[in-house]
């Protein structure tokens, strides 16, 4: 067995799932859960029928590079939703479709990585998604965390990031909007750190599958291609994006997102993914056309959300120091006790389930940025989420 098996640590929902286990919760209560980031909007009927007008199409092998249409689709909704500039973010070299974002983030740092060098780091926010972790080391890096915390709005220091670190680094992994704060990268931060991959010579996989998810119509969450449009950076050099369908148009089953940017980086990682096995059935493709043709149902799903977090934030205002985030469907509250006992005697009175925001994180540089949080998914039905925020006020209260 790869001896790097053993270097994983559990799944935050196994960790989770222990907890709970240690207590019991009141019987009579309904198990809300807003633990799992898992939308439970309707899917969109028209992209469901889709999919089921061309299950006949399972009898055909799908290419990995994925259907001209679908990688057409994608290049015209990211040209128009980040400014490309025109004609620079092309179906052909640009663009490959994945089973969603997940598998894609892992599988990318095993084709980045340069095993020759055994100092190898890939370096990422902390709080994080625990898929960066997992694969930068089963792909032989290190991992190397920057704390996300209220001094510095969540979103890394890579000021103070030591030269030696970014000389190591082969691999930057960003998520903006962030999981689990919600919060947002500017222009301009992209901008540095486009620069600092120049400087370093890394490649920045920047995980963007909330950018759909936000509160102001008329100010969208900037993304990494908009800022190597607005540099005239028109070959995305080091500049990698990943998004899903999973957030954007509720269909976390359908398993459907893409990778793009760099035509250098893909014409490779398409070649990994070739032997990799991964490409996506042919009407799960001809499905995603039609989710990333339509922009009306992203627009209602954005509604729903801001009808909750409204509902929910007035709630428990003065309950929790808990504010909206820049973008995402998660709150990010700060508790009065440990999060993970927070979150273990919620459930245990309530029967509400948040995840501990120490689960999402690692210690670096003596602290864990995570331990005095938790996140909450705001993906229930809009009831379920206001008696959910009326229960953590009352258990709150209590404490």
């Amino acid at each position: 067995m790869n001896p790097d098996l053993n270097l994983l640590h559990p799944y935050p929902f196994e960790k989770l799932a222990a907890l709970k286990a240690a207590v019991s919760a009141p019987a009579h209560l309904k198990d809300i859960m807003l633990s799992i980031g898992e939308p439970k909007h309707e899917p969109p009927a028209f992209v469901l029928e889709t999919l089921v007008c061309n299950l006949s199409k399972l009898s055909n092998y799908p290419t990995t590079k994925g259907l001209p249409e679908l990688r057409e689709a994608i290049a015209t909704w990211a040209s128009k939703r980040f400014q490309l500039n025109a004609g620079t973010f092309t179906a052909d070299n640009h663009v490959l479709p994945v089973n969603g974002t997940r598998e894609a983030l892992f599988a990318f740092a095993q084709a980045i990585i340069d095993r020759s060098k055994p100092d190898a780091l890939i370096v990422s926010p902390n709080p994080f998604y625990q898929i960066y972790e997992g694969a930068a080391l089963l792909s032989g890096a290190q991992p190397y965390f920057l704390n996300c915390t209220l001094e510095n709005n969540f979103i890394p220091d890579f000021a103070a990031v030591p030269v030696e670190v970014w000389k190591r680094c082969q691999l930057l992994f960003i998520c903006s909007p962030g999981n689990p704060t919600g919060a947002v990268m500017s222009t301009a931060q992209l901008k540095e750190l486009i620069a600092l991959a120049d400087q370093y010579d890394f490649v920045i996989a920047s995980d963007e599958c909330y950018s759909e998810l936000y509160f102001d119509e008329s100010n969208p969450p900037a993304g990494l291609l908009q800022a190597c449009a607005e540099l005239g950076r028109d070959d995305f050099a080091r500049c990698v994006v990943f998004h899903s369908l999973s957030k954007r148009s509720n269909l976390p089953g359908l398993r459907s997102g893409f990778v793009g940017g760099d035509a250098k980086i893909l014409e490779k990682f398409l070649l990994y993914r070739t032997y990799h096995g991964c490409a996506m059935p042919v009407p799960t493709q001809l499905a995603s056309v039609a989710a990333w043709e339509d922009e009306h149902h992203v627009i209602a799903n954005r509604s729903a959300y801001r009808q909750k977090f409204d509902a929910v934030l007035d709630v428990l205002s003065g309950a929790l120091p808990v504010t909206k985030p820049d973008a995402s469907f998660y709150l990010w509250p700060k508790t009065p006790i440990k999060g993970e006992i927070f979150a273990q005697q919620l459930f245990a009175q309530q029967k509400v389930t948040v995840l501990p925001g120490s689960y999402l994180a690692r210690e670096a540089n003596g602290i864990n940025p995570g331990e005095d949080y938790v996140r909450m998914a705001l993906v229930a039905p809009l009831a379920e989420c206001v008696e959910a925020a009326q229960r953590i006020k009352q258990f709150v209260q209590s404490l």
